[in-house]
């Protein structure tokens, strides 16, 4: 079969992210035209490795190491045949079809890469998303985001220094409050507790997890509000056991040095603030003047995943509004960019080949939230009945674990994820089980 161009000429597959799904479609697309001189997949990403974004609150606490768990662009790309650019996307040009990277800077300001232009024949949008602070008073200058590893090593280094400023003096707490609900504040809340629970092993004598205090504010009525009710109360079951104070119908209006403010005016004081509520496309998308956009930046789609106003242009992943049947709108969950992932690498392919592309259709498999080593929570979708099954405890954890171990079956292939894993259950025997560095 004819795997090129129905032209017969050059074309240039570009993807703009290197999230799960982004970094999944050019795995797919560079093994499907490894041998085909007509195509060439590139991927563009400011970053120089991926990890895989529910795994963030982790890097935040110490749990994973990314400088051992990342994945390096450079490198994979070689392996899997696609290449790579480093680079900001500040630009497009879809008359053109071309994109603009920003320049890119060193830490002392010096000049790493000029400003480049990239064309293409299709682009693909993988940009993920950002957290949304909805313009609250505070919150950019005083807390913490999780967006990003380089976001979580920053909070992860301030969360060392002040255990071990509390350890020095051998007494006080240590305050940390996380507006959101939703899975990464819930997460992190039982990660945090997990984390000092050990420091005691690594010559942090003095500190306890009695010295910590966790609060969690939710806006809503109740946590994991996009999840079924018997999962929310399971979750905060568990929580509230390992001492995380759990606020709900909570609303912060601004944050300053000493917490956050709520709209009774009823300050909740914090050492440590994380803002995880909410989330939304970038900004710049709405600079671009390209895409029409939801409120939250979403670029919004064809059932095909194209762009509603350009063809050449697919979206994928947190940054896609994809409309679903019943008026709704597919979750910005990894499980969706994965799915996403492999319909818009199967509608390229159609369209090189002059077929006709298909519609997307998503699957809820359900939803699990892991409370680190105490439990795991979540619902599985029955593919028969369409009816859901509450899970929890090792089951539920290992399905869980599963779900990264199919990301990295996705982007290694099965041999090499299954080598990942053994060198991942060997270091676990020559290195600490959390960073504190």
């Amino acid at each position: 079969m004819n795997n090129s161009p129905s032209t017969g000429t050059p074309h240039k597959i570009l993807v703009i992210g290197g999230g799960a799904g982004g970094l999944e479609l050019v795995t797919q697309l560079g093994h499907r035209y490894r041998k085909d001189p007509n195509v060439t997949v590139t991927l563009v990403d400011q970053k120089r490795s991926h990890i895989w974004k529910p795994l963030l609150h982790e890097v935040a606490t110490g749990s994973l190491d990314p400088s051992t768990d990342a994945v390096i662009y450079h490198a994979h790309a070689v392996k899997h045949h696609y290449e790579f650019q480093l680079g900001q996307f500040c630009g497009l040009s879809a008359d053109k079809k071309q994109i603009t990277l920003a320049e890119t800077l060193d830490e002392s300001g010096q000049q790493v890469l000029p400003e480049r232009h990239l064309d293409y024949d299709t682009l693909v949008m993988a940009i993920g998303s950002v957290s949304n602070d909805f313009n609250t008073p505070g919150v950019s200058d005083h807390c913490f985001f999780l967006d990003t590893a380089k976001q979580a090593e920053r909070f992860h280094n301030a969360l060392i220094n002040n255990f071990m400023r509390i350890n020095q003096r051998d007494s006080g707490v240590l305050n940390i409050a996380i507006v959101g609900a939703g899975a990464t504040g819930v997460e992190l809340s039982a990660e945090l507790y997990n984390v000092t629970d050990m420091l005691k092993s690594y010559g942090l004598q003095n500190m306890t997890s009695d010295q910590l205090k966790v609060k969690l504010i939710e806006a809503g009525p109740r946590i994991l509000p996009a999840l079924p009710g018997r999962i929310s109360a399971s979750a905060r079951k568990e929580l509230s056991d390992l001492g995380v104070e759990v606020r709900e119908n909570t609303m912060i209006q601004s944050a300053n040095e000493d917490g956050f403010i709520t709209s009774e005016d009823e300050l909740i004081e914090a050492d440590m603030m994380i803002w995880a509520a909410g989330v939304k496309a970038p900004d710049f998308l709405a600079d671009l003047y390209q895409f029409e956009l939801t409120r939250s930046n979403q670029v919004l789609v064809k059932p095909t995943l194209q762009s509603s106003n350009n063809d050449d242009i697919f979206v994928i992943g947190d940054c896609c509004a994809c409309a679903l049947p019943d008026g709704s709108w597919v979750p910005p969950r990894a499980q969706s960019a994965h799915q996403m992932a492999s319909l818009a690498k199967q509608n390229i392919i159609n369209q090189l080949q002059g077929k006709p592309l298909k519609d997307f259709q998503y699957k809820d498999h359900g939803s699990l939230v892991n409370l680190s080593r105490y439990s795991t929570v979540g619902s599985l979708m029955g593919n028969l009945t369409k009816n859901s099954m509450f899970i929890e405890g090792k089951i539920a954890r290992i399905v869980y674990i599963s779900l990264y171990r199919m990301h990295q079956i996705a982007i290694h292939g099965f041999f090499k994820a299954m080598l990942v894993f053994v060198a991942e259950k060997v270091s676990k025997v020559v290195r600490p089980k959390m960073k504190l560095h």
